[in-house]
């Protein structure tokens, strides 16, 4: 059995760019898709290929499985790598790849299944001996069925999409008043993000650690797990920052939540990379769920075992053995994982920031380590997910690995977007960080971002945001698109964000912040699409109430109003798009 020779990758951003490096290191030629807003993207400039889909939403292009064969057939490529998001965990994808005669570089589609719905893979984690904490068998599909539930298993309760992942889809509900509300947003964020809006509830604990295990299984029997993550540090249940190994964990907890994986992948016949998802508290641990392919923070491990998962991917979509036997696994060091997300953290709303980079200046030094999907000059779309890109720093002990991946983003500079790197920073420097004290509702609970004034000059403009660079020139050849090269530099369109200089920590990094002072006009602070509209004209508001719910990079964002008085305009309604800065309330 011999290694692919050639792959497309049904992705975009940081996580195609990962994989078409590791492609070139293996020699395997790397395709990759494209819409209309990532004309031009990072990834685009890095791959041997470029096949172009029309459409600008996800639906319309990097979620559509015939645009995907399509595309295989086109280029030529034997395999499909669907990387993290999009495609990934979509079993009728990786069945109708196979059934087109392409490979899926991850499970097969049986287990995409068994573990793509939470409700399945939690009674298969059941019957395989696997603990789990108390939820729906079935569906939720109304408020009075996420209360009876919470008022026999107690209160809050989570409700979770069915098919997702990565917080969307996924709200807590605290009060039964509440449940109608969190249920109707948690099917529309799981339908937006996943394709499918079913739901289940389940106890939540308060005050948890997020512990993950990393696995591999090929086709020769072997199933072996790489370690274990601490994921704890999160915010709208997105994880903000991961490390590895978990801190403060003892070997006995570690050695059975590894036992406990490589069961449930041998009860689902599980093939490829995956991870299994934990919840730890008091020295027990419960399933969570199962994530069928290669996680966001898969670099920790990598930095701490010397492996490329991507390749171990790749080898065991060719037939081949894991390179590594269990034995051979050495762990070394600690590691650290930042997410440089577009968002703007002041106020704890982390509100998507779209926009144009218009500088990006990355950290070096021993132990640091850049996986970006962006440069200098490159649109961060508000279609898609707002990842950068991610940070990862390594040291011989923890304390090392902190102190070092502070350092390393004071020196990182990112501009003409909100970023999390001022978030990044305080949860690092915080003692109960440092001590391990923290736990997935620590930075909602404990930590707080401060708004800042914003001078009215310093904004974006919606024209820029839907602009793309082009630094390649498309050519034809064969009845294949390839993506050529260019030697002309892109320059930053006008009406990009300026940083403000000086002021309090949250303005620096490129971090946009809100304004505090009361207007009663309500702005779009990005593009998106008004999904909820809570008012009319002639409502009497507060301030605080949501007066409208935006959704942007596969998020909702409830947009509140600033002061009390009567709602004397309203500029938009359900299904509007808006661009940031758009005029949508007015309150007198």
């Amino acid at each position: 059995m011999t290694l692919l020779t050639k792959v497309l990758i049904a992705n975009r951003g940081e996580i195609a760019v990962r994989i078409i490096r590791t492609c070139r290191e293996l020699g395997i030629t790397s395709v990759v898709l494209c819409s209309e807003p990532d004309r031009g993207a990072f990834h685009t400039r890095l791959a041997d290929e470029v096949i172009y889909i029309p459409g600008t939403t996800a639906a319309e292009t990097y979620l559509k499985i015939d645009a995907v064969i399509a595309a295989m057939r086109q280029s030529g490529a034997e395999a499909v790598h669907p990387g993290y998001g999009f495609l990934s965990e979509n079993a009728t994808a990786a069945q109708a790849i196979t059934a087109a005669g392409g490979i899926w570089i991850g499970p097969p589609s049986s287990a995409i299944a068994a573990m793509g719905s939470k409700l399945s893979a939690r009674a298969i984690a059941h019957a395989a001996g696997v603990p789990t904490v108390s939820g729906t068998s079935e569906p939720v599909t109304t408020a009075e069925s996420v209360i009876s539930f919470a008022n026999d298993a107690g209160w809050p309760v989570a409700i979770k999409a069915s098919f997702g992942g990565g917080g969307r889809g996924m709200k807590v509900v605290h009060r039964a008043e509440d449940a109608a509300e969190a249920l109707g947003s948690a099917t529309r964020e799981a339908l937006a993000s996943f394709g499918n809006g079913e739901c289940y509830a389940e106890r939540y604990l308060e005050w948890p650690r997020h512990i993950e295990v990393q696995v591999l299984a090929d086709n020769h029997g072997t199933v072996l797990t790489v370690g274990e993550r601490d994921c704890s540090v999160q915010r709208r249940h997105q994880k903000l920052i991961e490390e590895s190994p978990a801190p403060h964990l003892s070997d006995d907890v570690k050695a059975k939540m590894a036992e406990a994986a490589v069961q449930l992948c041998c009860a689902v016949g599980y093939r490829n990379a995956g991870t299994v998802e934990m919840i730890y508290a008091n020295e027990e641990f419960f399933f969570l769920e199962m994530n069928t392919r290669l996680q966001v923070e898969h670099p920790v491990t990598e930095m701490v075992t010397g492996l490329d998962l991507v390749a171990e991917q790749l080898r065991i979509a060719s037939g081949l053995p894991i390179s590594v036997s269990q034995h051979d696994i050495v762990f070394r060091g600690h590691a650290i994982e930042v997410r440089v997300n577009a968002e703007d953290p002041a106020g704890g709303r982390f509100t998507p920031s779209p926009g144009r980079l218009t500088s990006l200046h990355v950290p070096g030094g021993n132990g640091v380590r850049w996986d970006g999907g962006y440069e200098a000059g490159d649109l961060v779309s508000p279609f898609y997910d707002n990842l950068i890109g991610k940070l990862i720093v390594w040291g011989p002990d923890r304390e090392t690995a902190r102190r070092r991946t502070i350092g390393a983003l004071r020196e990182m500079t990112v501009t003409g977007v909100s970023t999390t790197i001022g978030a990044d920073l305080q949860i690092l420097e915080h003692e109960d960080f440092a001590t391990v004290r923290h736990a997935t509702r620590w930075v909602e609970q404990n930590l707080s971002f401060p708004d800042a004034a914003l001078p009215d000059e310093i904004r974006q403009t919606s024209s820029d945001v839907g602009a793309v660079t082009q630094r390649r020139s498309e050519v034809q050849v064969n009845g294949r698109t390839y993506s050529v090269p260019r030697h002309d530099e892109a320059t930053p369109s006008a009406g990009t964000v300026t940083v403000v200089q000086g002021g309090p920590p949250a303005t620096q990094h490129g971090n946009r912040v809100s304004k505090t002072r009361a207007t009663g006009r309500l702005l779009a602070p990005m593009q998106g699409t008004v999904i909820k509209v809570n008012i009319t004209v002639g409502d009497h508001v507060c301030a605080g109430d949501v007066l409208v719910v935006l959704e942007a990079m596969k998020m909702e964002s409830p947009l509140l109003a600033d002061m009390d008085g009567l709602v004397t305009q309203l500029a938009v309604s359900a299904g509007s798009l808006v661009g940031p800065g758009d005029l949508l309330v007015v309150v007198s």
